[in-house]
């Protein structure tokens, strides 16, 4: 056994010979910005071997981070085995630098209207409650006031489970393949629910015994994750939730530490991948209280779409994955200090921000929406996604791959940020995914795009993306902009209005088993309305 030293923050882990580098972080839920699921191949999970002696690395490795990197002493963490006593410094430990977590509802994005406030009802018991929206990549806390509403404290962090996995798959493939799969992803979750209660309470005077009440929303993998459900057949299709149902789970069964006679309640899954989580937003963002024609689209790596006409109700889960929060893209990045965020070609030169004003380091999910509009506004790809290799700025790179040149290094600190032929493939993939799932949903519902009232856009990166931009690229309908609403985390509004009202639980019980769930797989079309989404408009 063999101890690690993490710089900055000099805590202390203890690591086997037979362990990486980043298992050892993932069981102890140090957060590293790994997307790959230890493949080696995002680059992401990259520490900096202070002290000690590890194995030497693989080609593959030297490949991701480059010659002159690793001799440096950088490694990635889902490669590395140590052979001693060792200090690495993790990027990510520097918390000025961490990524930016969306907990509010959010009142003004490009013109947007005012998303749903969550209404303070109460329950009329003393004590506190938390409200935990807990998605596949963040995870957003509420510490709640049970008597007045009030909230009290919120706070968010990325979720550990992505040590094992970026998206769902690679975490379900991991539960039953790996040894005690299961209980790593559970018990790394149930450590960020107890730290981020912790937190919340210490900022109130409070101690987590005084939690008398939680409610837990997540799409079915982390409901069932969470719980200690079996996730086999969602692996597969036709992807049946181990159970639909709402839950009540006493906290302590579950090794959450509030008070011994607390309970969590989780609200009911639709099907599929269609969760408590999408159940909250729609609470959240009053869709269910709205007229007319509405679709609702929660984007994140599992996108849910709600499609509500006339008060019938179709839902299904696009596998939009993770290349919007920055995985798969060379240079992508999460939401954090110096991430491109909005980004403008004009006159052949472009122009952008960055989150918190920072150098460019890379590209977030916003950030990489714009470039793709961008560069098809410009001519630089084609509507099948090729490179003009021919425009300015253009080029043949690595292993013969069209990229064009987002920064050159003269101008960037001797960092190039570049964006190739297989990012914008990944992009394909994304916004099809979600393309094909509404265009699916309008067809069960008989009816076409333009007969949409409003479009309520819901999640982090839905907040913060551009709705032309989606829209030049075929990702959303193409109709006013002024018929689109970006609510921000209305999942965590619908988890605390179901955390104060016992109507309002019952009433979102009502709203799933109502839905209509569309498993898009067994679409007979979907092959040919995916093919075509992949297209750029």
């Amino acid at each position: 056994m063999f101890e690690i030293t993490l710089e900055p923050s000099r805590r202390r882990l203890n690591c086997a010979e037979d362990q990486t580098l980043s298992e050892v972080f993932g069981r102890l839920g140090v957060a590293t910005g790994a997307t790959c699921g230890g493949r080696g191949t995002c680059g992401h999970c990259a520490v900096l071997v202070t002290r000690g002696d590890v194995l030497p690395p693989l080609e593959w490795e030297m490949n991701t981070l480059g010659r002159d990197k690793v001799q440096s002493g950088w490694r990635l963490a889902c490669q590395t085995f140590i052979r001693s006593d060792v200090a690495v410094f993790i990027p990510q430990e520097d918390h000025s630098t961490g990524p930016r977590l969306l907990t509010e509802g959010i009142s003004s994005f490009h013109g947007s209207k005012t998303a749903v406030p969550v209404r303070k009802i109460g329950i009329g018991r003393m004590g506190t409650g938390l409200a935990v929206d807990l998605g596949t990549t963040k995870i957003a806390a509420y510490l709640v006031d049970l008597k007045t509403g009030e909230t009290l404290a919120q706070a968010g962090r990325i979720n550990p489970q992505t040590a094992y996995g970026e998206d769902l798959m690679a975490r379900i493939h991991h539960a039953f393949k790996s040894t005690d799969g299961g209980g790593q992803l559970r018990n790394s979750v149930v450590r960020a629910i107890n730290g981020l209660s912790r937190q919340l309470c210490d900022r109130t005077g409070q101690t987590t015994r005084h939690i008398q009440e939680a409610v837990v929303v997540g799409n079915t993998a982390m409901h069932h994750f969470l719980i200690g459900l079996p996730v086999r057949s969602l692996g597969c299709s036709p992807y049946i939730p181990a159970e639909i149902n709402a839950m009540e789970v006493p906290a302590p069964s579950l090794n959450l530490n509030f008070s011994p006679e607390g309970n969590v309640y989780f609200p009911p899954n639709i099907g599929g991948f269609v969760g408590g989580d999408h159940v909250a937003m729609l609470m959240g963002s009053g869709m269910t209280e709205k007229k007319g024609v509405v679709l609702g689209l929660d984007i994140g790596t599992n996108t849910e779409i709600s499609l509500i006409v006339h008060e019938r109700h179709w839902v299904c889960s696009a596998a939009s994955g993770p290349a919007f929060e920055g995985a798969h893209i060379r240079f992508g990045m999460r939401s954090a200090t110096g991430a491109m965020e909005k980004i403008v070609i004009r006159n052949k030169k472009i122009e952008y921000k960055t989150v918190d004003g920072g150098s460019p380091k890379g590209l977030c999910g916003s950030g990489i929406l714009d470039l793709v509009a961008q560069m098809l506004k410009a001519g630089i790809i084609d509507r099948k996604g090729k490179i003009n290799v021919d425009c300015p700025d253009c080029r043949v790179g690595i292993n013969a791959e069209p990229e064009f040149v987002v920064i050159p290094a003269d101008r960037n600190n001797g960092l190039e940020i570049t964006f190739s032929r297989g990012d914008i493939s990944e992009i394909q993939l994304a916004k099809a995914a979600i393309r094909t799932g509404t265009s699916i949903l309008l067809w069960h519902a008989g009816i076409h795009e333009n007969d949409i009232d409003e479009v309520v856009i819901a999640g982090a990166f839905g907040s913060y993306l551009d709705i032309q931009s989606g829209m030049d690229i075929g990702m959303l309908p193409r109709i006013g902009p002024e018929k689109y609403i970006q609510v921000g985390n209305a999942a965590g509004s619908g988890a605390r209005i179901m955390l104060l009202s016992p109507e309002k639980r019952k009433k979102a019980e009502g709203m799933a088993r109502g839905a209509t769930h569309v498993n898009l797989a067994s679409e007979k079309d979907f092959s040919s309305i995916f093919a075509r989404g992949l297209m750029f408009h």
